[in-house]
């Protein structure tokens, strides 16, 4: 069972933003701090049980306009800049440092990208101790054509809650979700087989923190950086997508893993999907096998 704790933040462009704090703890003084990717929000019960049995004590973030996060006036996911994250990131952190001495920021897809740019503007303050990067979202997997359009949207066109028309694909969600062949079992209302609609501000958001990333972070923290060793794009499921990233590309991953900091380790790992630990028993075994090692080679004192 999980404490939860709503965390109530100034309001944004559509009204009443909370997020939400999950724990599961031990007493333990060291901790780590899970954030999600896009259409997503935290239910990988299989995470914090590793760091548990590790004396970790695990807390995760629904962030806002996500799973037990979202209000109905929002739109789902929906932010004008990475940044807006950082005001509950900063009460997360300040909640759990009460009463612990580390901290490691865990951080899936979206979520990674934001956990860098996030311990970026933290460097020097001690606030974590270590980061892990589970398949972070450091480059957009599109054509050229769509990457360059991508690139061209400013405001106002990016300030408008129209979904761009993009298409939709359920392979990922099929890929993961037991009703389909999958292993895991999730809220198909928190988290849709075919995703979240992309909206040009999103987007832009993001495209603005992947090229501000691309410059050059100084995370000041250790940085263990895991991706899938193939990338695949479908749009239809087929069985390959259980054992190959069908939503980034790793070696883009790969590419710009060195741009977060001077002391990051990055691992490809063989028939890795896009979510590691969600990958088949043997191969998130190793997944957390790497995690492990890292944590006690860099981060435990």
């Amino acid at each position: 069972m999980y404490e939860t704790t709503v965390l109530r933040l100034p309001s944004d462009f559509e009204g009443e933003v909370v997020a939400t704090l999950l724990a599961r703890t031990a007493g333990s003084r060291r901790a780590v701090l899970y954030l999600h990717g896009f259409t997503d929000y935290f239910f990988q019960d299989h995470l914090a049980d590793f760091y548990l049995e590790r004396g970790v004590d695990f807390y995760a973030l629904d962030l806002r306009k996500y799973g037990r996060s979202l209000l109905p006036h929002q739109t789902r996911g929906l932010i004008r800049s990475v940044t807006d994250y950082f005001p509950e990131i900063d009460e997360a952190v300040r909640l759990i440092r009460k009463d612990h001495d580390e901290l490691t920021l865990n951080a899936h897809s979206t979520g990674g990208l934001v956990a860098a740019l996030w311990a970026d503007r933290a460097r020097g303050k001690g606030l974590v101790q270590g980061l892990v990067l589970n398949s972070p979202f450091l480059d957009l997997n599109v054509p050229y054509p769509l990457r360059l359009a991508a690139d061209l949207l400013k405001t106002p066109l990016s300030y408008t809650t129209r979904p761009l028309p993009l298409g939709v694909s359920t392979a990922y969600g099929q890929s993961i979700h037991r009703d389909h062949g999958g292993e895991w079992d999730f809220d198909l209302e928190l988290k849709p087989l075919g995703g979240f609609d992309v909206h040009a501000t999103w987007l832009a958001a993001i495209r603005r923190a992947q090229r501000r990333l691309h410059r050059g972070l100084v995370v000041d923290v250790p940085v263990l950086v895991l991706a899938a060793a193939a990338g695949l794009r479908v749009r239809d499921f087929s069985p390959e997508a259980r054992s190959a990233d069908i939503v980034l590309d790793p070696r883009q991953i790969a590419r710009w893993s060195t741009s977060i900091g001077p002391h990051v380790t990055c691992v490809r790992v063989r028939d890795g999907i896009h979510d590691l630990v969600l990958s088949a028993e043997p191969v998130r075994k190793q997944v957390f096998d790497e995690i492990d090692r890292w944590t006690r080679a860099y981060v435990q004192g």
